[in-house]
């Protein structure tokens, strides 16, 4: 071989693995993708990349805002109010209000709230027992426990200055996750952050077509990521709030108002719906319409099928029926805990008459944690054939002497379901006399009371707690029914017979010869 010819190869040996070693990081991103099964190509697909757009979603989204937002207390609250630290606040109680509850439900409790404790200094003097009063009926009962507990913290130990971050509102305050972090940062101090709740992820999975299990940690990092891209930099807290408002009253669950939508033109699911109409008037027809027929090269995501982790799966495909409701996909629910609970209304007569009801507070933590209800005893499974007598032995601690099993009426059963449990209350009902019971001595573990039905109804007591109550009135209204009854029938029986030789009184039936008989005044 001559010296030229080895030159050459010498030279272009040389260019060959200079190209490679630039390309090598590209290859590498891509395998490293490949190997999480996120393909490079989906940015183009699932995400915001064209800053235009991005300015047009931005403007749309708030004109639409502007001109349909609802009017409710709290947003006004936090754009009338100057003082940053009270508007913060404002925020932060419909923010925790709002978790997992509807917005119909929240607006009398915030109202109310807001009203007796207005400013963070004032629910920090609150008790855990006030709170638990006006929250009762909301549920998730924890939510107003942390916002006392994060009152109390601001105010004794930040000179009662809320965070002015995100970052530091989550880190700080307990009960604040990330989402509620953003919202007060964003809302209340103009951060430029995002925010991601039920809402925002289902307009985000429509208008990028991410069909993969939002509660996913990767998919939940590429919203969050989404949401930071598209917020509007010189209006972040009414951008967020737009967003939660689009998911709450247009781009809904079930039968979205994609015709009122503002940002149609910028959503992925839309345009499917579009062109899955079109192939469709195109099997029909024998052809396309031609004015529509710019949507048959709709973008689509350049992944090989099967391979992108946020299109829809495989196992999920596209389904006409559902529409832009293909997006999100829904994960699979763990199935409700069961249990079952024997739970008592000792009843007794007050001092002036008036019927009374003992009521337990629950432990400072856990489930309803610091809330009141009747005696209860949560059953060990398979205990239901012995509940009776395990609740006559629970109720000692009350009554003082062992509760007669034969004594305990059954009234029925009412189901409650928390989020994750599927309660069952077994009821049953026990009068006990004047002199029965320790009326005067200091009741053991866990503190109890005596309370009159009002009084009942105006303390910290939970929902399940209401429907016993009613479940017990119901039956109390038909046994009281069945007596008054049967009262009538006795005295009618003895209005009808004829005194004995004693001066008692007998039913007597008459016989059928005397009703056939004829009246002798005839």
């Amino acid at each position: 071989m001559s010296k030229l010819r080895l030159v050459k190869r010498s030279k272009l040996g040389t260019r060959q693995d200079t190209q490679k070693k630039q390309r090598s990081p590209k290859k590498l991103e891509e395998a490293i993708a490949l190997v999480k099964g996120v393909p490079s190509q989906q940015s183009l697909f699932h995400s915001f990349s064209d800053a235009t757009e991005i300015k047009a979603f931005q403007k749309s989204l708030l004109t639409w805002y502007n001109k349909c937002k609802r009017d409710l207390p709290w947003r006004k609250l936090a754009s009338d109010e100057t003082d940053a630290d009270r508007r913060a606040y404002a925020v932060w109680v419909s923010e925790i209000m709002l978790q997992q509850t509807q917005v119909a439900s929240v607006i009398g409790y915030y109202n109310r709230w807001m009203q007796k404790w207005p400013t963070l200094q004032e629910l920090s003097k609150a008790s855990l027992e006030e709170v638990n009063e006006l929250w009762s009926g909301l549920g998730y009962y924890s939510r107003g426990k942390r916002l006392q507990e994060g009152a109390h913290k601001v105010v004794s130990q930040m000179a009662g200055h809320m965070p002015r971050t995100a970052e530091e509102l989550q880190k700080l305050l307990p009960g604040v996750g990330r989402y509620t972090a953003g919202a007060i940062a964003s809302i209340a101090f103009g951060q430029v952050t995002g925010v991601v709740d039920g809402n925002v992820i289902r307009v985000l999975c429509r208008t990028r077509a991410i069909g993969a299990d939002p509660t996913s940690s990767a998919v939940a990092d590429r919203l969050w990521a989404l949401a930071h891209t598209l917020v509007d930099p010189a209006h972040p807290g009414d951008f967020n709030q737009a967003m939660m408002e689009l998911g709450a009253t247009v781009c809904t669950p079930k039968a979205p108002l994609c015709v009122e939508c503002p940002v149609q033109q910028h959503c992925r699911a839309y345009c499917m719906v579009k062109k899955d109409q079109l192939l469709s008037a195109k099997k029909l027809l024998g052809k396309a319409v031609s004015k529509c027929a710019h949507l048959l090269d709709v973008e689509e995501c350049a992944a090989t099928s099967g391979s992108c982790s946020l299109c829809l799966p495989p196992s999920e495909p596209w389904d006409p029926s559902l529409g832009v409701a293909n997006f999100p996909r829904k994960a699979t629910k763990r199935k409700p805990r069961i249990e079952h609970t024997a739970t008592c209304l000792l009843q007794r007569k007050g001092t002036n008459e008036e019927q009374e009801y003992l009521i337990v507070q629950r432990p400072s933590s856990g489930l309803l944690a610091g809330l009141w209800e009747f005696p209860s005893l949560l059953l060990e499974p398979g205990q239901e054939k012995q509940q009776k007598m395990a609740l006559a032995h629970h109720l000692q601690a009350w009554v003082g002497s062992v509760v007669a099993v034969r004594r305990l009426q059954h009234v029925g059963e009412v189901l409650h379901i928390f989020s994750h449990i599927r309660q069952t209350y077994v009821i049953y009902f026990l009068s006990l006399e004047k002199d029965e019971g320790n009326w005067n001595r200091e009741m053991e573990l866990p503190t109890s009371r005596w309370v009159t039905k009002r009084e009942f109804m105006n303390s910290a007591i939970s929902t399940a707690m209401k429907k016993v109550l009613k479940a017990y009135e119901k039956w109390s209204s038909k046994i009281s029914s069945g007596k008054v009854m049967k009262r009538k029938r006795d005295l009618l029986c003895t209005s009808q017979s004829k005194p004995e030789e004693d001066g008692s009184f007998c039913k007597k039936q008459l016989s059928l010869d005397s009703f056939l008989a004829t009246n002798p005044k005839n």
